[in-house]
């Protein structure tokens, strides 16, 4: 009889850094590595208790004095949008998404670069090359794609899309729901809001497939450009007793 195990992931400690979202805190992080056949399962259970995807890394903050960053998932059956956002969803009716393979393209890179230079030129992901853009999507053990946006053109049906790539989502797939690794548009179309279209479409992809939860990663307490993430209601954050209902009433609550 085999009595073999397969061995637990191994975690580790990152040093301390300064905190990019609160520049007067210091941040550290605990990390581990998600290859081989286990990393799906793997990359579900670490999700769902607080971490996130980066290439085959999964990581979660482990600050010493901060408690800022918190994770965040949408609760994707109930959700209804807000009337601002029906308003994006009328203004991209003419955008049409496409899932594919995690594979990097020129398209992509070209369109990833225009982000970065007019969002984060400041950001640790300012200098990335193609070969790093390429590692980002390709470096995947779990159920990962790529999720196009497109302009529609004519003849453009379900799940094709032809047109102009105006922004794309780097989209993990999991027993409980979709969690949107990273997601970037194309600056020079901000009447569009595609940040938010891109989480509102995610939801309807996992409303589609019974999923019950879309991920957002963290939302950063005391972070304005994090603000955005708790707007998708009502959602669910992960905090020392389990994931607890966050709603407009612990929204107004935490403001008072």
């Amino acid at each position: 009889m085999n009595t073999q195990t397969t061995p637990a992931p191994q975690f580790y400690l990152t040093a301390p850094a300064t905190c990019p979202y609160l520049p007067q805190e210091m941040e550290r992080k605990v990390f581990t590595h998600m290859v081989g056949e286990r990393a799906p399962e793997l990359n579900d259970l670490l999700t769902q208790g607080g971490f996130r995807r980066s290439q085959n890394i999964a990581y979660r903050p482990a600050c010493e004095t901060c408690r800022a960053c918190i994770s965040v998932r949408i609760v994707a059956g109930e959700f209804m949008p807000t009337r601002s956002m029906r308003r994006i969803l009328a203004v991209n009716s003419d955008v049409v998404s496409a899932e594919y393979p995690a594979e990097p393209s020129s398209e992509q890179y070209s369109l990833f670069r225009r982000y970065l230079d007019h969002r984060h030129q400041k950001g640790g992901m300012s200098d990335m090359s193609v070969l790093d853009y390429a590692m980002m999507v390709e470096d995947t053990h779990v159920n990962t794609k790529i999720i196009e946006y497109r302009l529609k053109v004519e003849g453009d049906g379900i799940g094709t899309a032809r047109g102009p790539l105006i922004a794309a989502a780097l989209t993990d797939t999991m027993g409980d729901g979709l969690s949107m690794v990273y997601s970037y548009f194309d600056p020079a179309v901000a009447h569009r809001s595609l940040g938010t279209f891109m989480i509102l479409d995610h939801i309807r992809k996992a409303q589609d497939r019974g999923l019950p939860h879309v991920y957002l990663g963290y939302w950063v307490k005391g972070s304005r450009k994090m603000d955005y993430k708790t707007k998708f209601l009502p959602q669910e954050h992960l905090m020392a007793r389990g994931w607890e209902r966050y709603t407009e009433e612990s929204a107004s609550a935490e403001s008072d």
